[in-house]
């Protein structure tokens, strides 16, 4: 009989609640996406203040709320803008946050796994 029977099953469903959480990262960068062209059409350029576009980061988990990741634009300007959802839990406990990062174009993608 194996020592720890659980913690290997538990490990086995690891990569499938990490796809479960990072669903809340690529929902809100998609939720930001029109914000983000909406002020575009107004200014002629993209805003890195997420309260400027009417973004409200709900509560992290780290502070007594519900949302697993932290939301930021990290560039923004007359071309372009890139905003990311970094994890504030790490979900696999392996030392590695999970970023998703979503652009103008409304490419979005896992920057780093977790």
């Amino acid at each position: 009989m194996p020592c720890c029977p659980s913690a290997v099953k538990f490990r086995d469903l690891m990569p499938l609640i990490s796809r479960a959480k990072a669903t809340e990262a690529q929902q809100q960068l998609t939720f930001l996406h029109p914000l983000e062209k909406s002020y575009f059409y107004t200014y002629s350029r993209y805003s890195d203040d997420l309260e400027e576009l009417g973004f409200e980061q709900a509560s992290l988990v780290t502070d007594g709320g519900n949302a697993n990741y932290r939301i930021e634009v990290v560039e923004a300007g007359e071309n372009g803008f890139k905003a990311q959802a970094v994890s504030v839990v790490d979900f696999d406990k392996d030392g590695v946050f999970n970023v998703w990062e979503i652009d103008q174009d409304k490419n979005l993608k896992e920057t780093v796994k977790d």
